[in-house]
């Protein structure tokens, strides 16, 4: 039996050269087919730019003339072959630092008979024909400093058609991975050509590297809410799930009216919806307007997010300082509007900056800065949702960004709907006007802390102490407003209640006011450590329980938790022990240390609390936490 294998594999040895010499030998006419290769290879990335942090995968198409094939990955002759000596097909993947392969995944193998043995008898063999697509996952780390770089690809295999086989062959193309500006104009990848692969390579990915950081292995993870200690999850898997989540991000949208950064400017749009309450059709359709400015915004930055490289997080905008500088500046400029600073000669542009002249590009603009105000505070439904879409399908994403916008945009539009709400609003008057200088004074304070916010990180760097002199502006402003509106209450005809009422109202606003500036300016019970990776790796390398606080100045909501929950006595008192460091990571501005820390974490914006020790080398996050959990998983880190 041996010395028939033997002869046989001996024939088809022969069989080989015979036709290589054939080949070799005929005339060009015969010869010229033999001398173009039956299989070509080429390359493509799934992403035009790669960042730290990203998965994407590079299709290696494998392209075969009609009539040839090539051996699987796993060739498996007939018995009845013996033993034929099949060439597997392999792929080598020659990658730059920073970026990790995971398992290919093969094309399908197609079944076609033949009698490469020689037998006599054609049987099925499972080979690759046609353009047959090989997937290689790929992830970067949070170390890679991304393009331009290049992706060797090399694929050995051997081609044959229905009669006789080639010697086996090399071919190798590189996959060039653009940097995030050099992406910009170029055509996008395409779709059809990654349409099977598979996304749950990664998640596989991640759960061998111990969680990893990829976003894909996060998305196939049922998406967490948690709202102060009370958790739940929504498994996004399938229609039912997505459409839950939809509804979930558009709830969080309409939450984000009730949010400190926007309930200052909602009085201007019912005033000026006020205006024109005698006009319905009027007040519906610059309500439509305003909405669609509100929705306008939050679908381009589904678009920023799903297009644009380095650019993955809502409230990633206000960690550009002049984006908050340029908001603080704009909203001034509203705000001398309604203190009537306007009747000096000014450019005609900016009376669009008035919201009560009742104009369609007023409204829609007015619109869009509703919606740059609410980025800093991430409502508690919206942010999970909006941090799962991050790693969704473009349509996915844009699906619930425009979801978070009509969320948003809905009362609004109910007011336009119904104008008899806004009725009772002054429309002109003295009273009017007092309306008017008031939340203008008011909008200085706003414009005051994003212009503070703005400028911070150009003063100091993100481990030093944040600089929040800027509070201090706030509340004069806001004093001045109060100051304001119980001197032209006393000095218009009211009555004594009202104004004894409008007095109290306002001498409580403004001493909380004052109160509020001077805890957020106290630097508090807690000697934070400003974030570095070598910090960290210090702390971690002693056995020591780790809190990292990712935060920024512009983000309220993680004011708001660190001073109702993290400087709570209970809590303020453990993060002192010796064997915990509580550590800031300040994201004010640029921090390109800790961005990748809270990549790292597969997460995408702030607030984060994660923990982590001896006990729990995997950190435990929240974006939203009572003093009992925090308590509880320092706890846990320990080892408790």
């Amino acid at each position: 039996m041996a010395e028939f294998r033997s002869s046989r594999f001996l024939i088809h040895v022969v069989r080989v050269v015979v036709a290589l010499l054939v080949a070799a030998f005929a005339s060009p006419t015969f010869a010229q087919p033999r001398a173009v290769d039956p299989v070509s290879i080429s390359a493509a990335s799934s992403r035009l730019a790669v960042r730290a942090g990203d998965q994407f995968a590079i299709a290696v198409v494998i392209s075969h003339q009609d009539g040839w094939h090539v051996h699987t990955n796993d060739p498996k002759p007939p018995a009845s072959w013996g033993d034929f000596p099949a060439i597997p097909t392999q792929i080598t993947v020659m990658l730059p630092p920073g970026l990790t392969q995971g398992p290919i995944q093969w094309p399908k193998a197609k079944a076609v008979k033949i009698d490469l043995a020689g037998t006599g008898k054609p049987e099925p063999y499972d080979v690759f024909e046609g353009d047959a697509v090989a997937y290689v996952p790929i992830v970067a780390s949070p170390q890679f400093v991304g393009g331009p770089v290049n992706v060797g690809i090399k694929v050995d295999y051997q081609a044959c058609d229905d009669k006789v086989c080639q010697f086996p062959k090399s071919q190798a193309v590189d996959v060039a991975i653009n940097a995030a500006e050099a992406a910009a104009g170029t055509a996008e990848p395409d779709a059809k050509l990654f349409a099977d692969f598979d996304l749950g390579v990664f998640a596989k990915m991640g759960a061998e590297a111990g969680g990893g950081n990829s976003n894909a292995a996060k998305a196939a993870k049922p998406v967490k809410f948690d709202l102060f200690g009370s958790s739940f999850s929504v498994d996004a898997s399938g229609p039912l799930g997505v459409g839950l989540l939809l509804m979930l991000a558009a709830v969080g949208g309409f939450l984000l009216n009730l949010t400190p950064c926007v309930l200052p400017v909602i009085p201007l749009k019912v005033m000026s919806l006020s205006q024109i309450a005698g006009n319905p059709a009027r007040c519906l359709y610059l309500g439509v307007v305003m909405s669609l400015g509100v929705v306008s915004f939050w679908l381009g930055l589904g678009v920023a997010i799903s297009a644009i490289a380095g650019f993955n997080a809502i409230n990633q905008l206000f960690q550009t300082s002049w984006f908050g500088l340029g908001v603080g500046v704009f909203i001034a400029v509203m705000a001398a509007g309604m203190l009537g600073l306007f009747t000096i000669a000014l450019p005609q542009k900016v009376y669009l900056a008035e919201v009560d002249r009742g104009s369609t590009a007023g409204s829609f603009g007015f619109g869009i800065l509703t919606a740059v105000l609410s980025t800093p505070c991430t409502a508690p439904f919206m942010g999970s949702a909006a941090a799962w879409a991050t790693a969704q399908p473009r349509t996915t994403t844009l699906a619930t960004f425009s979801a978070i916008g009509v969320g948003m945009a809905l009362p609004y539009l109910v007011l336009a709907a119904f104008p008899k709400l806004v009725a009772w609003v002054p429309r002109t008057g003295p009273w009017s006007e007092l309306v008017k200088q008031v939340m203008g004074l008011l909008m200085l304070a706003v414009a005051a802390f994003f212009v503070g916010t703005g400028l911070d990180p150009w003063l100091r760097q993100p481990v030093d102490p944040p600089i929040r002199t800027h509070w201090w502006f706030v509340a004069l402003f806001v004093g001045l407003a109060m100051l304001w509106l119980v001197t032209r209450v006393w000095q218009l005809r009211a009555g004594m209640l009202a104004k004894l009422l409008w007095s109290v109202v306002a001498l409580a606003f403004a001493t909380g006011n004052f109160a509020l500036a001077r805890s957020l300016t106290d630097a508090g019970p807690i000697a934070w450590v400003g974030y570095t990776p070598a910090r960290f790796a210090e702390a971690t390398a002693s056995g020591k329980v780790v809190v990292l606080d990712f935060t920024a100045e512009w983000c309220l909501n993680c004011k708001a938790l660190e001073k109702g929950v993290l400087h709570r006595p209970e809590v303020a008192n453990v993060l002192a022990e010796k064997n915990v460091v509580p550590m800031r990571v300040d994201l004010t501005g640029s921090n390109p240390d800790g961005q990748a820390k809270l990549k790292e974490l597969n997460w995408v914006g702030i607030p984060l609390l994660a923990i982590s020790g001896p006990g729990s080398p995997e950190p435990i996050t929240f974006d939203t936490y009572t003093p009992t959990s925090v308590l509880d998983a320092i706890e846990r880190a320990r080892g408790k």
